[in-house]
Order: C-alpha cells, then sequence, then structure tokens
C-alpha cells in the first residue's frame, strides 16, 4: 500500500507481521532471519521481532536457524472461506461444471498484479500449477486475471499496466503489456477471456466475470483442461454458456452470505 493512502490509524507493527507470513511461499519454503528481512524489505531487527510474536502466537516454527510457517496459519483464511460460505455457495457451481465437462474450475478475484483463488474443485492429479484456495497468480498469465482485469476501470487499468512487470512463466507467456492491453480489451469486448499454455504446459482455460449488483465485475469464474485434448474454440463452444449461468448464479447466491456479497460488492 502507498504510504500516502494508509489511514492515519495504520499499524505499521501488524502489517510487517502479515508481510512475514507472506513472504513464505512453495520455493521459499523456508528461510533464515536474513533471507527473510531481506524478502520483505525489513531491517533483521524488525523482522526479528515479528518471527518472535509469530512463533509465540503459533503461527510460525523454527528448525535450526530456518524459520518456517506452522499449521495454525491456515486458520486465518478459513473464517473467510466459512463466513463467505464458499462450501455451500461456490463448490456446488464448481462441481457442477466439472460434472459436466470434467477438468477443473475455480473462482478467483484480483488483488493488486495477482489473482487469489477462493474456490476450486478439479478432477485433475497432474503435477502443473495448482489453483489451491488461498492461491496467488500474476493475473497477466490468466484467464480469470485477464477477464477480471477487462472489469476495470479505465483509470484503474492503466494504473496496473504503469506498474505491473510481467514475467514470462512458459515459453508462450504473454509478456508484451501492448499485446496483453489488447487482449484485455477483447476479454471486455467478448466478455470472457482464454488461454493456452500462459501459467504453465498443459493448461487451456477459458474465464467468464462475476458482476454484482451494480454490474462491476468483482470475481471470476473459470474451466480449465489439457492443451491439446480440448482447443479453445471447443471449450468455448462446449463450456461459455454453463460458465455464465454459473457466474449469474453465484451473484444471486451471494445474497445469502453477507461476507461473501461484501466482497462481491467491492467492500
Amino acid at each position: 500500500m502507498d504510504q500516502k493512502a494508509r489511514p492515519s490509524e495504520f499499524v505499521e507493527a501488524l502489517a510487517k507481521g502479515i508481510a512475514v507470513i507472506e513472504c513464505f511461499d512453495a520455493a521459499h519454503p523456508d528461510m533464515t532471519l536474513s533471507e527473510i528481512a531481506r524478502r520483505v524489505g525489513l531491517s533483521p531487527a524488525a523482522a526479528r521481532r515479528s518471527l518472535i510474536t509469530l512463533s509465540a502466537l503459533g503461527y510460525v516454527g523454527l528448525t535450526g536457524k530456518r524459520y518456517h510457517l506452522r499449521p495454525k496459519v491456515m486458520t486465518l483464511g478459513s473464517g473467510f472461506y466459512f463466513a463467505a460460505r464458499i462450501d455451500e455457495l461456490l463448490l456446488p457451481e464448481l462441481r457442477q461444471i466439472v460434472d459436466a465437462h470434467g477438468d477443473a474450475a475455480s473462482v478467483a478475484m484480483l488483488d493488486g498484479h495477482d489473482v487469489i483463488y477462493i474456490a476450486h474443485h478439479s478432477t485433475q492429479r497432474a503435477r502443473r500449477a495448482t489453483a489451491v484456495v488461498g492461491a496467488r497468480y500474476p493475473a497477466h498469465a490468466t484467464s480469470l486475471g485477464r477477464v477480471l482485469l477487462a472489469g476495470l476501470p479505465d483509470k484503474e487499468l492503466n494504473r496496473y499496466f504503469e506498474t505491473v512487470e510481467p514475467k514470462a512463466l512458459t515459453s508462450r507467456t504473454v509478456v508484451s503489456k501492448e499485446e496483453l492491453r489488447r487482449l484485455v480489451w477483447k476479454a471486455r469486448e467478448l466478455g470472457y477471456a482464454t488461454t493456452v499454455d500462459q501459467l504453465d504446459y498443459g493448461i487451456t482455460a477459458l474465464a467468464v466475470p462475476i458482476r454484482n449488483a451494480d454490474g462491476r465485475t468483482t470475481a471470476a469464474v473459470n474451466s480449465s483442461g489439457y492443451s491439446g485434448l480440448v482447443s479453445v474454440d471447443q471449450m468455448v463452444a462446449e463450456r461459455l454458456q454453463d460458465l455464465r449461468a454459473a457466474a449469474s448464479r453465484i451473484s444471486a447466491a451471494s445474497a445469502r452470505a453477507p461476507a461473501l456479497s461484501a466482497v462481491l460488492n467491492g467492500n
């Protein structure tokens, strides 16, 4: 968050602690104090204070000189999962998509330059980028991300392109900002986005927006399959209607869950 945009009662120590938790990922499952400080952009002393606090609360463990997350961290996300009634309102829709077409289906939201998966269902067991709940991936490389970017007001979309530095995740990942902008505008025009081998090899995906009562895009739902077994044209012809119907039902059903409704209304 831009420091100028921070409210007067912003708690810096809390922000540092959350940043320490967020710096762990698949590529950095355990780290030394100096590695954590470097990744978060803190002094070793500040990082150490956060780690001591998180360790005392049961969120972080220490083996030798390397810190790692403990299972208690999962409770931070489970509160939203249950309050938003993900298992009741979103998973049945994803299961219906997967039952009809196979493969996998997900719901995600935009967070800065990334998408965060808030629901997922899959029959797939292949070793590749996994859309588990809570996973985050670069928006430019996913169908979900592109359709979410397409739903941004022009001012916010321009800010995204001014600040993002797209990275190649495969040899086919589009990293040209000019080409990405064209694809986002195409998604806005069509009302859906498709990707092939952008996030990882073997993933072809189709996503549509989930809109709130004001017609604003606040989330997206997709269906993905194996590249080579399903083409973009086939996916659009066979799955687009079902995805749009699911998006409409999710939007309507959110009224039954205040937490999900608030999120889908941009709060």
